[in-house]
């Protein structure tokens, strides 16, 4: 498959070198590690993910929210890519989900051990039909509502420890990768200057306590927190993961105007 047209490769190339400036200037210290960056690349066609994936950057990590999106693009696009699932989770697809994407690396929205059982027996499923994905198990989030507004999923802070136990020890195909949040945008910008989303700090006390009840370090535990709007906001507060979309591949077009797969010729801008 062609990669997008060389005007379009280096605009997105030039976003993406950008975004890891900005984010190795918000590391609390020079010597941080900087946080994983997810490209979100949702709505956009696979052509522009593959110009990231291409060298220069050969970049691994790309979030999408469409369950039939993904799995489109995974057939398109190396094996070599690491998927991250960061939709909002339907019970029933998330056995197809595990099952039917290899190199889905994540799924960053779990909240409902009926949810971790099924992408436990999708997982479980792929094994059986290819071996060689039987020592790489596929990572979780566990969701939490930390800024208490009903239209979003997550957990509800205090119940996840019991969802992060279930996982580790009735999911032997998951590995529990951390605790993932979305912070309130309205905070973010609403915080005077020098100070951070609450939505960060509970978090990350969530996950103080979530690795005290299951006796492991906390730096076991990641924190994925931060998006195009806050993500270095959530680098000051420890964040392990930030998940970027529209400051990457711009603006995305309506749903249903949205193609899997641009028409283009490789080499020509």
């Amino acid at each position: 498959m062609p990669i997008s047209p060389s005007s379009r490769a280096s605009t997105l190339s030039t976003n993406l070198t950008s975004i890891l400036t900005r984010i190795s200037s918000a590391l609390p210290q020079p010597s941080s590690p900087a946080p994983r960056l997810v490209a979100v690349s949702k709505l956009k066609p696979a052509n522009d993910i593959l110009a990231l994936h291409s060298p220069p950057h050969s970049h691994l990590h790309f979030g999408e929210n469409y369950q039939q999106e993904l799995l489109e693009k995974s057939k398109l696009l190396p094996r070599e890519i690491r998927w991250h699932f960061i939709g909002a989770l339907q019970t029933n697809k998330c056995k197809p989900l595990a099952e039917q994407i290899p190199n889905l690396w994540c799924v960053e929205a779990v909240d409902a051990a009926k949810k971790a059982d099924q992408l436990q027996k999708g997982r479980e499923a792929l094994c059986q039909l290819e071996p060689d994905y039987r020592d790489i198990p596929l990572r979780v989030f566990v969701q939490v509502n930390t800024s208490g507004e009903e239209e979003k999923s997550g957990v509800e802070p205090e119940a996840a420890a019991v969802l992060c136990r279930h996982i580790r020890e009735k999911c032997p195909r998951l590995r529990l990768q951390g605790l993932m949040t979305i912070g309130a945008l309205a905070r973010s910008r609403g915080v005077a200057e020098g100070k951070e989303n609450e939505d960060f700090f509970t978090l990350k006390q969530v996950r103080d306590q979530v690795a005290k009840e299951l006796g492991v370090k906390e730096e076991e535990l990641e924190l994925s927190m931060g998006m195009s709007e806050d993500f270095e906001s959530a680098i000051r507060c420890g964040s392990d993961e930030v998940r970027v979309g529209s400051s990457i591949f711009g603006e995305r077009p309506a749903k249903k105007d949205a193609q899997i797969k641009d028409d283009v010729d490789q080499g020509k801008g």
